[in-house]
């Protein structure tokens, strides 16, 4: 993510990456060689020539800096680097969902408070899919249910090991790889759009059925009485197909309008299919960037009140001692549910490094009170604060 975003600013003008932090600094060197700059080490970066470094944190602390963008997809370390972010007022663009899930709300109240932004990134499903629901709010429609597309297998026991062939052959991190096939990544993702605009999930981890056909989604994304497969609507969920795409599904009225979207070839409605067939992921992080530098604006944001809750469930039986990995581990893998069901779960967010304090079986969500949190974690500070502030 990090490398292409550096390939695709170097195109626009106006825009310069002057600074990149990477744990291996040669990786960050190597995107900007590959873009023809010259780059050096350390902090003190210009457009001329960019600088590269292993920390994260002297960054964003940069005076050379405007607008910090994340994309580790680790929540330790996004939390840190987008908290700090705010502190030294800086626009923030976060590239990880995970994180966004896990304290987006908080970040976001603070960010306001600086009077800087906090977004999730344009090109990041959440982000195309927030397009799409501005888009037809704006037109006066009203969006029922937002989704996307899965464009691999759901295989919820998937591990880096058991991936590490095909991780190979894409070029991936095996944790990455095992986070999109266990479902975990889509999960997240539909989360942040349920907290960005107060939608719920209408069955726990959301119903994801097969489909092929976007102008279908209308159909299969009705209610039970209508034919379809909800029980309500103002939901989120997935498809298994129509990937890479993001969609949401508008209602209109008879009369003039429906008319209309039926002469489009929209439908006969009532429910219609406004579809994106495509995301270009950090290749977009630019168009935030932007927005957050020069308007103001967010491209994706939690309310401050989140709606959806991406928790931690066992892929193994889990033994008292043990000490959780990160996400996309074999150690477990995220299911979303509604806020409310989700108050004694263990959000995924905070997996990673809590140890387990009595057996969990596998295919069980993680309780809260089955492990014991890490107690040198920013995250979890900060998830606290957050849960506090939701109390008042």
């Amino acid at each position: 993510m990090g490398r292409g975003f550096v390939a695709q600013v170097a195109g626009i003008p106006g825009m310069e990456v002057v600074v990149a932090a990477d744990m291996d600094p040669k990786r960050a060197m190597s995107a900007f060689r590959e873009t023809g700059r010259d780059p050096i080490e350390g902090l003190s970066g210009t457009p001329e020539r960019p600088a590269a470094t292993d920390d994260a944190l002297g960054l964003v602390r940069s005076p050379t800096v405007d607008v910090v963008v994340e994309a580790t997809g680790v929540t330790e370390i996004g939390a840190r680097v987008a908290y700090e972010a705010i502190q030294e007022g800086k626009h923030m663009v976060m590239l990880n969902a995970e994180t966004d899930v896990t304290v987006g709300a908080v970040l976001g109240r603070m960010a306001e408070s600086a009077g800087v932004v906090y977004t999730g990134s344009a090109g990041d499903e959440p982000g195309a899919i927030m397009e799409l629901y501005d888009f037809a709010r704006s037109l006066g429609f009203e969006v029922v249910v937002a989704g996307k597309g899965k464009n691999n297998p759901l295989d919820v026991s998937a591990t880096p090991e058991s991936l590490a062939e095909e991780a190979g052959r894409k070029k991936m991190n095996p944790k990455m790889l095992a986070s999109f096939v266990d479902g975990t990544k889509t999960m997240v993702e539909m989360a942040s759009v349920a907290n960005a605009v107060g939608f719920s999930v209408d069955v726990p981890n959301m119903h994801g059925p097969a489909e092929t056909v976007p102008k279908k989604l209308g159909e299969v994304f009705s209610l039970e009485e209508e034919g379809g497969i909800l029980s309500g609507y103002g939901t989120v969920d997935y498809v298994r197909g129509v990937a890479p795409g993001v969609f949401v599904i508008v209602r209109s009225g008879e009369g003039a309008v429906r008319e209309t979207m039926q002469y489009l070839g929209m439908g006969e409605g009532p429910n219609h299919v406004l579809y994106r067939p495509y995301h270009l992921t950090s290749l977009e992080t630019p168009i935030s960037v932007a927005r957050a530098a020069i308007y103001g604006e967010p491209t994706i944001v939690s309310r401050p009140v989140p709606s959806a809750e991406v928790v931690a469930v066992a892929k193994r039986d889990l033994v008292p001692g043990e000490k959780l990995g990160g996400i996309g581990s074999a150690d477990y893998y995220g299911g979303v549910y509604n806020v409310a069901e989700a108050e004694e779960m263990l959000p995924l967010g905070l997996a990673a490094g809590a140890r387990v304090t009595r057996p969990i079986q596998k295919g069980s969500v993680v309780p809260r009170s089955g492990v014991e949190m890490a107690g040198d974690s920013f995250v979890v500070d900060l998830r606290r604060l957050q849960d506090a502030a939701l109390r008042q």
